[in-house]
């Protein structure tokens, strides 16, 4: 659990120093998510021991998500103000977003059942 949880973790750390270093206009977990892909792409391909563990801290880390909220919460609570005051532009970022990720993952769907074979 300790080593998978490091390898996620320095990932986490490339990604955020990736960020940093360059001065990239991408966040560092993105970044950090990408090396993740990378990561499992590798243990899927050579298998190496240290990155065949990834799976116990992830599994941990899915079940007990619902506490990863609390900070996000107390965030929003704590600045209402701005809330209040950026509503308008905050609900049609919101409603934005969303359609978006729907029309993209019914496209994504569509090319990879397409690719597949599927009708």
């Amino acid at each position: 659990m300790i080593g998978s949880l490091a390898v996620i973790l320095g990932c986490q750390l490339l990604g955020e120093v990736t960020a940093r270093g360059l001065g990239l206009p991408v966040p560092g977990p993105v970044i950090g998510m990408a090396a993740m892909v990378a990561v499992l792409w590798l243990r899927d391909r050579f298998s190496p021991p240290v990155l065949a563990g990834v799976e116990p801290a992830g599994r941990f880390l899915l079940a007990h998500l619902s506490l990863l909220f609390v900070p996000a919460g107390v965030g929003v609570v704590g600045n209402l103000d701005v809330l209040a005051a950026e509503w308008l532009a905050l609900a049609a970022a919101l409603v934005l977003s969303t359609v978006v990720t729907l029309v993209v993952s019914v496209v994504t769907f569509r090319v990879v059942a397409r690719a597949i074979g599927q009708p």
